[in-house]
Parts: structure tokens; C-alpha cells; sequence
């Protein structure tokens, strides 16, 4: 019986590690500004290559700024998958 006590406060232990460890790692999410972000840091995002990086450049540049995180689906190409995956990166100062 104390072995199993001692192997639940092991794995409760761990369990906290990870949780904070990973509420640390959240806080630290690079944010990267849609309307002024160069190609080199479009590029950083999600699913956002070079071609999709400079659809976003051009968009914000020959079209209308973004007024909200979401207005990057309207980037020929770019989807709410692409979003999703960067929703908590996404800015526009």
C-alpha cells in the first residue's frame, strides 16, 4: 500500500510539472503582427510558407489592412485551418 501512495504522489508530481510547464510555454507564443510583419516573419506561422507570406504582404499592401486577426482568410489560399493553428499568434496593431 505505501508503494502505491508513494507511486500516485510520483505521478501527481509529474502531473503538475507538466501542467505549469505548459501554461509557461504558452505565455511565451511569439506574436507576429499581420499588417507589418516582413516575409522572414510571416514565415514563422503555421502552415504560412513563403508564397502565402507574400499573398499576405500583397493583400495588406494593394488591398486594405487587417483589421482583425481573422481577416487573414481573406488571403487567397489562406482557411480557418490556417487560423486555428495561429490564432493565439496572430496580431493587428
Amino acid at each position: 500500500m505505501k508503494r502505491v501512495k508513494s507511486i500516485a504522489a510520483v505521478l501527481m508530481a509529474v502531473a503538475m510539472i507538466l501542467a505549469v510547464s505548459s501554461f509557461v510555454c504558452a505565455e511565451d507564443v511569439e506574436k507576429i503582427n499581420i499588417n507589418t510583419a516582413p516575409l522572414e516573419e510571416l514565415i514563422k506561422l503555421d502552415r504560412i510558407g513563403p508564397k502565402y507570406a507574400q499573398r499576405i504582404i500583397d493583400y495588406r499592401e494593394n488591398v486594405e489592412p487587417f483589421k482583425t486577426p481573422e481577416d487573414i482568410i481573406k488571403v487567397k489560399g489562406i482557411g480557418p485551418k490556417t487560423l486555428e493553428a495561429n490564432k493565439d499568434r496572430i496580431i493587428v496593431e
